[in-house]
C-alpha cells in the first residue's frame, strides 16, 4: 500500500508515523485508519524497527473524524469514515486498533496539538502518551450523538480508572494538556519544540539498552494480564517464559554487557527467536 494519509520515517531503529493531513488538521479517514494499520503490521515483522513514535504534522496531532461528507461519514451506507480504504494484505479485523495492540514493538504517541475523538481514542492501545502544551484532548462522542469507538471503554478505564474515564466520556469536553497530566492520561507534558526530542530519547533508550524479545514479551505479558486479578494465572505463564529465556543468547550478552560495563548487542529477533510458551493465549 502507497501511503497518503501518513508518513513513515526509519531511522537507529526508530519508526516514526506521521499523521498527514495537515491543512485539515490531520482529521481521521478511513484512509488513514487502513495506512495506520499497514504501518504497525509492517513494523511488527520488521526486525529493523525497535520502537514506533505516532504524531501528527503541522499544528494538529489529529482533530477526530473527517466530518466533511457529514453525518454519513459515520453509518448507513455512507460509512466513509470506516467503510473503505482497507488495506488488503496482512490486514487484522480489527483495524488500526488491533494492528497496535497486537505489534510487539513499543509505540509511543507524540500529542502535539489537537486529539479529540478518535484522534485520542486511537493512542490509547500505545504504550507512552506524552504531550505538547499545546494539546487539547477531548472524548467528545456523546456531544456528537456516538459512543466511544476504538476499544476505549477497555483501554480508558485502564490507563485513568474507571471514574475519571466516564467523567471525560459524560461530559464530552476538551480539555488541556495538565488535566490529561493530572488525570494520568499522558506521563509528560513539555514544550512544542521539545516534544519530538523527548519521544526520540524515550526510543532511543528502548533501543541502545534493552534486548528486542523481552520488550515483546513484556508488552504481551502487561497487555494480556494487566487486569487479571488471579496472580497464579500470570506464574503459570510467567515462569516457563523465564526458564526459556534464562538459556537464551540474549541473557548470555545482557549479563556479558553489564560485567564488562559496555552498551549491550542482543542478538535475539522478534520475527524469530520469541520463546516459548509464546504467544500462551492461543494454546
Amino acid at each position: 500500500m502507497a501511503f497518503e494519509a501518513i508518513t513513515t520515517d526509519l531511522r537507529d531503529g526508530i519508526l516514526t508515523i506521521t499523521l498527514n493531513r495537515p491543512d485539515a488538521l490531520n482529521a481521521y479517514t478511513a484512509r488513514m485508519g487502513a495506512e495506520l494499520a499497514q504501518a504497525f503490521v509492517e513494523a511488527d515483522a520488521d526486525d529493523a524497527v525497535r520502537v514506533v513514535i505516532v504524531t501528527g504534522a503541522g499544528r494538529g496531532f489529529c482533530a477526530g473524524a473527517d466530518m466533511s461528507a457529514g453525518a454519513d461519514a459515520f453509518g448507513g451506507d455512507g460509512a466513509k469514515l470506516f467503510g473503505e480504504g482497507r488495506p488488503t494484505t496482512g490486514a487484522p479485523k480489527g483495524g488500526f486498533v488491533e494492528a497496535i495492540y497486537t505489534c510487539r514493538k513499543p509505540s509511543i504517541a507524540a500529542i502535539n496539538g489537537g486529539a479529540v475523538g478518535v484522534g485520542i481514542t486511537m493512542t490509547l492501545p500505545m504504550d507512552i502518551r506524552i504531550a505538547s502544551t499545546k494539546a487539547k484532548i477531548g472524548f467528545v462522542f456523546a456531544r456528537r450523538g456516538l459512543a466511544p469507538e476504538a476499544g476505549a471503554a477497555s483501554f480508558l478505564p485502564r490507563i485513568v480508572g474507571l471514574p475519571q474515564a466516564l467523567r471525560w466520556c459524560y461530559s464530552g469536553k476538551v480539555f488541556g494538556a495538565d488535566e490529561a497530566l493530572a488525570g494520568g492520561l499522558v506521563s509528560e507534558v513539555l514544550e512544542p519544540e521539545a516534544l519530538l526530542d523527548r519521544a526520540r530519547e524515550l526510543a532511543r533508550e528502548i533501543v541502545e539498552e534493552t534486548a528486542p524479545v523481552s520488550i515483546a514479551i513484556t508488552r504481551a505479558l502487561f497487555q494480556r494480564f494487566a487486569e487479571e486479578p488471579d496472580p497464579l494465572k500470570v506464574l503459570a505463564v510467567d515462569g516457563p517464559l523465564a526458564m526459556a529465556m534464562g538459556a537464551s543468547a540474549d541473557v548470555r550478552e545482557g549479563v556479558s554487557a553489564f560485567l564488562e560495563k559496555r552498551k549491550p548487542s542482543f542478538p535475539g529477533k522478534v520475527s524469530k527467536d520469541m520463546p516459548r510458551p509464546y504467544p500462551w493465549w492461543e494454546v
